[in-house]
């Protein structure tokens, strides 16, 4: 199939062009009940409701189908969907489908609160197996497969896999050995993607795991392609996943009143990456290259590169990751993320005839670089992260939890009991305590380096007042 076409986003400009007058819901009408001075009354065209020559997204037959059917050709799935709860609605759907109760899971320590969720929901079994630490920056990187075998060795009735790949940092490994030696063992492979939607253009990018032999795999579309917030897209790739269950799961999590604007910017990102051509390619990696040369004519600033060319970590040599992200944010310079050593930034996935302001970028950049020279360097966070090598299982079952009494103690009084809540630090949104997992000293001395590095949390928490919940 030709990537010409953006079948919805043409359907739903045809609708607007004949000039409607809305007596169906929303119930802005077509924007009319906005006054001239919202900035989105005349977007609000482009959010209406299941009309005639629209579709719907639960029951696609003509111009959803169409859009998602060309999502599929591209991206060379067996069936693909557009996702408007996110990536974190596709993670709980690929879960519920693939998964049956009490089933053995094997899932990366390192993974998205959303797949804890998926599990939590799918009332399985999981084995937590860690992944390798990346000794350059310092965080989880991706597991290896000598984990794998073991985790596979100890748990041979598992029958699922759950892989994060790449990860926020844009890192990636091996992962067709271990998807391949998974399916050796009959285990089904899902992978969250999220950071991934543009590998299906390939070097300079790394492999997707689609390419790869993954069975069934998610992608944030919004996050490294031009989508609109809470776009993703979900790809079946094998017969190993059963296509009836993942979109019962889709009708039952995701709204039924989905977005048309989210659903219209999911087919122009398929548009954009189907379009993309080598010679775009090679205006992005100049203009990257550049970028990289002037960030490192900066005074007390660090650039690290990832297997991700849309991903750059800055590290400053008296900030910590914290402070350098508060500092960058007052001059309008707006990072992805931080930790306690760096900022991440996502460059744009530029084509040829565009522009961006790197160039405004690098200016603010230097008038932090030129601030922070007064900076003492007592607050950079620097504790070791060692490999740990133990499968981590829970201690009360997902049943068993969920009415489980529970209070909060103080966090030096918490070791050895059994964490209650998730505890996370966000971006990126992978737990520090998983709800049934024993505490640890190695787990405390984590949160407490990060609060004091300044870490912002998410989950129910009472870390303001030094505590935490544990079952009773």
């Amino acid at each position: 199939m030709h990537q010409k076409s953006m079948p919805l986003y043409e359907s739903l400009v045809n609708h607007i062009s004949k000039n409607p007058i809305s007596f169906h819901v929303p119930g802005h009408k077509n924007g009319e009940l906005f006054s001239e001075e919202i900035p989105f009354k005349s977007f609000a065209k482009f959010d209406v409701t299941e009309l005639l020559g629209l579709d719907d997204l639960h029951d696609p037959q003509e111009v959803i189908k169409e859009a998602q059917d060309l999502l599929s050709a591209l991206y060379r799935s067996r069936k693909s969907y557009f996702l408007v709860n996110g990536s974190t609605v596709g993670n709980l759907a690929m879960i519920l489908a693939a998964c049956q109760e009490d089933d053995t899971v094997l899932v990366q320590r390192n993974c998205h609160k959303s797949i804890l969720n998926g599990l939590m929901l799918a009332k399985v079994k999981p084995v937590f197996f860690s992944p390798d630490i990346n000794k350059n920056l310092l965080i989880p990187s991706g597991p290896n497969q000598k984990v794998i075998q073991y985790a596979i060795e100890k748990n041979p009735h598992a029958k699922i896999l759950i892989l994060t790949y790449p990860d926020y940092y844009g890192q990636t490994y091996n992962i067709k050995e271990i998807i391949d030696f998974a399916h050796e063992h009959n285990i089904v492979v899902l992978v969250d993607e999220a950071h991934g939607a543009h590998f299906q253009l390939g070097n300079p990018f790394p492999p997707s795991a689609l390419q790869l032999g993954a069975d069934i795999v998610v992608h944030s579309a919004h996050k490294t392609l031009p989508a609109m917030t809470m776009g993703s897209f979900l790809h079946i790739n094998s017969e190993r996943i059963n296509e009836q269950k993942v979109e019962f799961y889709l009708n039952v999590l995701q709204s039924s009143s989905p977005s048309y604007p989210i659903m219209a910017s999911l087919d122009y990102a398929r548009y954009y990456l189907g379009n993309y051509t080598e010679e775009d390619r090679d205006v992005f990696i100049h203009e990257r290259k550049l970028y990289i040369r002037k960030l490192q004519e900066v005074s007390g600033l660090t650039v690290m590169t990832s297997d991700d060319p849309l991903k750059l970590i800055l590290r400053h040599e008296n900030l910590s990751g914290f402070e350098l992200q508060e500092q960058l944010e007052k001059v309008c310079v707006i990072p992805e993320l931080a930790d306690p050593y760096q900022v991440l930034l996502i460059l744009p996935l530029i084509k040829q005839g565009m522009s961006f302001p790197f160039t405004k970028a690098i200016d603010g950049i230097r008038q932090v670089s030129l601030k922070s020279l007064r900076k003492s360097k007592e607050n950079n966070i620097l504790f070791e992260m060692k490999n740990p090598i133990d499968l981590v299982e829970l201690s009360y079952s997902y049943k068993e939890m969920l009415n489980m009494p529970y209070e909060w103690v103080y966090i030096n009084q918490s070791v050895g009991r059994i964490a209650a809540k998730m505890i996370i630090p966000y971006p990126p949104g992978i737990p520090l305590f998983l709800p049934g997992e024993k505490i640890t000293d190695e787990h405390i001395t984590q949160l407490q380096k990060l609060l004091q590095a300044g870490a912002r949390f998410q989950g129910e928490t009472q870390l303001k007042q030094g505590k935490i919940a544990v079952f009773i």
